[in-house]
């Protein structure tokens, strides 16, 4: 990742996290008109939930320049998603929802090089995701 990607990516998340509820919400659903399935995933309060994605996700793009605690946080992240019944499969349709919302939300604000700017930190994130899950498999 390179610094104008990361400058992309969190100059626009702090559009995004102007509407911090409304983007949970179309992510979730978003995620669920995806993949229906994975609605057995969550137990509980969807709102509470939301917020904790939200907030996830911002620590994670504040953390995109300091990649040696961000990798650990990531690694972390993966392993308690194991435990939900995430798989890797998962990864390919969370990003396609996160793509998505952050379109709805941007609107004519998500450039074509802001969609690129996280289409590679979602890859890069979701890669250091995978190897983590698959080290404990």
């Amino acid at each position: 990742m390179n610094q104008t990607t990361i400058a992309l990516v969190q100059d626009s998340w702090k559009q995004v996290a102007s509407i911090a509820p409304q983007a949970a919400a179309l992510f979730y659903q978003n995620l669920f008109d995806a993949d229906p399935a994975l609605k057995s995933l969550f137990r509980g309060d969807m709102t509470e939930q939301g917020k904790k994605l939200m907030q996830m996700i911002g620590a994670a793009v504040g953390k995109l320049n300091d990649l040696d605690t961000l990798v650990p946080v990531l690694q972390n992240l993966a392993q308690r998603h194991d435990g939900y019944g995430v798989k890797e499969s998962h990864y390919q349709t969370v990003g396609a929802a996160l793509l998505k919302t952050l379109g709805q939300g941007l609107g004519e604000r998500f450039t074509v090089e802001v969609k690129d700017a996280w289409t590679t930190v979602y890859g890069v994130m979701s890669s250091v995701m995978i190897t983590a899950s698959r080290a404990t498999a």
